[in-house]
């Protein structure tokens, strides 16, 4: 991970650490900037749409649709240079961030790198009910997803038949609830025509929470109009359902075991894991607890943010761990760092609500925005908007908006390739 020298002795070098949402808008707000010399690091190559990644784990969009080269958003910045790498940990005293190549220098450290799935203490669940977090999970939940209806076309066993259409979604946040409605709108408008043995309409999608509610973050009405949604397009939705174990033959839901090969899990996430010398304050989920301005505590260089911090907006609530929250961010400490250079005295942080949403299924979603509260078709058509413009690129929302105007009219989905991991041909 060599670093390009500096143009200028008087530039002080920033090291962001992850090129998500916070960490992409944080290099953003540092591009072409003469007082800061930007080295971005990320374990992949590209900046990923988060939020409509359900949508490729159900075959309404090609992963390159909602991901865009990290490199392409910086082709014209000078002063900010990418490199394609994992940090393993940083010693916050001496100012160095450690990887298995080598040791780099800061002045100043953005470390956002994000949240993962966390398995309540159970990690051997994950090979069978794999999380919605990157590309790579998307394929593998989209390919299991078809391969049960191939594999159901094929067996001649009514019982095994059944299970192979047993399809188990853990978590009724809005992962949780946008994956359960894809996977019953595919089985039931898209795929419906496509077989002769077996009817994909049969399929039965269970939506699993823990909680006494789907959706907790919104609205007590809207809440249940998702409820009445989901039922309605054949989703059986279980609150206040614990699971106890998942293996390779099903899950065990409350005592009730139910036989699945196609188990997908959208519940607890805890923050990534990154080594910090001297240890630093974390709550209970991982996630680094930090000051008013995302810097750490006693540590004014260095800044956490997006879904590894830990950051109070309110007494006893949390920034919360939305594309807009991480955004917002990425901008604010960008200019806190430009500000301390200047000598500046730093501001805290204000969070700008902008809301949140949840699509059910075509035509269905909810979304509330302060007292107003929409639902429906309106809600639907507000959702498509909202995540249009938040894709980076003229190409990616053309290619979305394309895709989404054939699956309405015609409902059809493009991307239902079933890949193997195996790329090897064999004799």
């Amino acid at each position: 991970m060599p670093l390009h020298h500096p143009k200028s002795n008087d530039q002080k070098i920033v090291v962001i650490i992850g090129g998500g949402f916070a960490g992409l808008n944080a290099a953003k707000s540092l591009a072409n900037k003469k007082q800061v010399h930007v080295v971005l690091i990320d374990q992949r190559n590209h900046h990923l749409f988060q939020p409509l990644l359900y949508q490729v784990a159900t075959a309404g969009l090609n992963p390159s649709d909602i991901a865009v080269p990290i490199r392409a958003e910086f082709s014209k910045a000078d002063n900010v240079e990418i490199h394609m790498g994992r940090v393993d940990s940083v010693d916050l005293e001496q100012k160095i961030v450690i990887s298995a190549e080598q040791e780099l220098h800061y002045d100043y450290l953005i470390v956002a790198t994000g949240a993962q799935h966390s398995y309540f203490g159970n990690p051997e669940w994950e090979d069978h009910a794999p999380g919605l977090k990157t590309v790579e999970q998307a394929t593998e939940i989209r390919r299991r997803i078809l391969q049960a209806f191939e594999d159901a076309e094929n067996e001649t066993d009514a019982e095994k038949q059944k299970a192979l259409l047993n399809f188990v979604i853990v978590g009724a946040g809005p992962t949780g609830v946008e994956l359960a409605g894809a996977i019953a709108d595919i089985a039931r408008t898209v795929l419906v025509k496509d077989f002769n043995h077996i009817n994909p309409a049969d399929a039965r999608v269970l939506l699993v929470e823990a909680g006494p509610k789907i959706l907790s973050s919104f609205n007590e009405k809207l809440c249940s109009r998702a409820m009445r949604d989901l039922q309605e397009m054949g989703v059986e939705v279980r609150i206040s359902s614990r699971v106890e174990n998942i293996n390779e033959n099903g899950v065990i839901i409350a005592g009730e075991f139910i036989p699945s090969r196609s188990v997908f899990w959208a519940a607890g996430v805890q923050a990534s894991r990154m080594k910090f010398a001297p240890e630093v304050a974390k709550d209970r989920a991982g996630r680094v607890i930090v000051q008013k301005d995302f810097s750490i505590e006693n540590f004014a260089h260095t800044f956490v943010i997006g879904d590894m911090a830990h950051f109070e907006i309110s007494p006893n609530k949390l920034l919360p761990g939305l594309a807009p929250a991480a955004m917002q961010a990425g901008k604010f400490v960008g200019n806190m760092v430009l500000q301390s250079i200047e000598g500046q005295v730093r501001s805290s942080f204000k969070y700008l609500d902008k809301g949140q949403m949840a699509t059910i299924g075509k035509r269905r979603a909810i979304a509330e925005y302060g007292s107003l509260r929409m639902k429906g078709v309106i809600a639907w058509l507000a959702w498509l908007f909202v995540h249009v413009l938040y894709l980076i690129g003229f190409r990616n929302r053309l290619s979305v908006i394309t895709e989404w105007t054939w699956s309405y009219i015609f409902s059809k989905r493009g991307s239902r390739l079933i890949t193997s991991r195996d790329w090897k041909l064999k004799n």
